[in-house]
C-alpha cells in the first residue's frame, strides 16, 4: 500500500492562460502557505479544459502562462509537485473506472454541471457530464488527505468522498482515503468588478470585470475606478454587505490583500466614504500584483525552462500515481501490464 505523509493536498487550475485575481485570491495564494507545511501536487488540467470542445484555448501557451503566474506568486516547484494533468496518463485511466463506480443518479445532482450546461444539456460535451469524476481521479490518484476548497467546489468533493467510500467498500479494502476539505478565507470566492452575484472569470467577455496579474498600474488604477458599486454610502456595519454584493467583494478583497479584517475595514472607512477606500485598495492591489507582473513577464521568455519544471513534475508525480494505479488493478483484479 501507498505510504502517504499526514497531509498530502491535491490541488488543480485549468490553463486558462494568465492568470487573475480571482485565481490568486482563491487558490494560488493560499496554495503557498500549504507548500510549507504539507506535500502539495499542484495539477494544470488540461484534460478538463477540453471539455468545452471545440472552444479551448491555446493548450500550449495557456498552460505555460499558468505556471508562471503560479510561481511569480509564490509557489516553490522545490517544495511542491507541480505537472501537466495529461503527462500522467493514469489520470485518465483512473478516471474511466471511476465512470464505472459513479452512480449517474450522483453526477445528475451536480448543480455546477446544470449551470455550465444551461438549455443546451442535450448538445455539451459527455466530457462535462463526468467532468466531477475525472476530477475525484485527479484527487484520489495521489490519495490526497486534503483539497483546498470553495464554496462552488464542496458538491465536487463530496462527490469524490462518496467514490472513494464506495470503491473500498466494494473492494473490501481501505485504498482511497477520504479527503478533507480545507474552506478558505473570505475572498474564496472572487466575484466580478461589475457584477457581485457573478464569479471573476477570464471567460466573461469584458476585461473590465476582472483584475489580471498582467495587468498594468494604470491598467489597475482604471479598473478600480470604475468598479461597480451602489448609491448607497460606504456601509457602517457587517450587516449591511448581506444585500450589498459588489461592497462586498471589494470589501473581501481589501481584507485578503491586507490581513485586515472586515469590521477594521468598515470603521476605517465608513466616515470618508468610497473614494478614498478606492484609492488605497487600488494601491494596495498595485503593491501586490506589480512584482508578480514583472516576474511572468520574465518567466514567459524562458519557455524551455517553464516545460523542464513542468516534466520534472510529471516524474515526480508519477513515482506515487503508477503504485496507487497498481493498487487499484490488483483489487479489481485486472492482468497487470508489463511494467505495472
Amino acid at each position: 500500500m501507498t505510504e502517504i505523509k499526514k497531509n498530502r493536498v491535491l490541488s488543480g487550475i485549468q490553463p486558462t492562460g494568465n492568470l487573475h485575481l480571482g485565481n490568486y485570491l482563491g487558490a494560488i495564494k493560499n496554495w503557498v502557505n500549504l507548500n510549507n507545511d504539507s506535500e502539495c501536487f499542484f495539477c494544470i488540467v488540461d484534460l478538463h479544459a477540453i471539455t468545452t470542445w471545440p472552444k479551448f484555448d491555446d493548450l500550449t501557451t495557456a498552460s505555460r502562462e499558468v505556471l508562471a503566474g503560479m510561481i511569480a506568486s509564490g509557489v516553490c516547484p522545490k517544495k511542491s509537485t507541480i505537472f501537466i494533468q495529461s503527462h500522467i496518463p493514469e489520470h485518465s485511466e483512473l478516471a474511466w473506472i471511476i465512470n464505472c463506480v459513479s452512480r449517474i443518479g450522483w453526477l445528475n445532482r451536480m448543480t455546477q454541471f446544470k449551470d455550465k450546461a444551461g438549455k443546451n444539456r442535450e448538445k455539451v460535451s459527455s466530457g462535462l457530464m463526468v467532468y466531477p469524476n475525472l476530477m475525484a481521479a485527479d484527487i484520489l490518484l495521489y490519495k490526497a488527505t486534503h483539497v483546498p476548497t470553495g464554496e462552488d467546489q464542496k458538491q465536487h468533493l463530496e462527490l469524490t468522498r462518496d467514490i472513494a467510500q464506495k470503491f473500498n467498500t466494494d473492494m473490501g479494502s481501505l485504498i482511497f482515503p477520504l479527503p478533507e476539505p480545507i474552506i478558505q478565507g473570505p475572498a474564496t470566492r472572487v466575484m466580478s468588478l461589475r457584477d457581485g452575484n457573478q464569479k471573476m472569470s477570464k471567460s466573461d467577455i469584458s476585461d473590465m470585470t476582472r483584475i489580471n496579474l498582467i495587468d498594468s498600474n494604470d491598467l489597475i488604477s482604471d479598473k478600480i475606478k470604475k468598479a461597480k458599486t451602489d448609491s448607497g454610502g460606504f456601509p457602517v456595519n457587517e450587516m449591511e454587505l448581506e444585500e450589498r454584493s459588489e461592497i462586498r467583494n471589494l470589501i473581501n478583497i481589501y481584507s485578503s490583500i491586507s490581513g485586515h479584517t472586515i469590521e477594521l475595514i468598515i470603521d476605517k472607512f465608513s466616515s470618508s466614504g468610497f473614494s478614498h477606500f478606492k484609492t488605497e485598495l487600488t494601491e494596495i492591489l498595485i503593491n501586490e500584483i506589480s512584482p508578480i507582473r514583472q516576474v511572468i513577464i520574465e518567466l514567459m521568455e524562458d519557455s524551455q525552462e517553464l516545460d523542464k519544471i513542468l516534466y520534472d513534475g510529471a516524474k515526480k508525480a508519477s513515482l506515487i500515481a503508477k503504485p496507487v494505479m497498481k493498487e487499484v488493478y490488483n483489487a479489481i483484479g485486472f492482468i497487470r501490464r508489463e511494467g505495472l
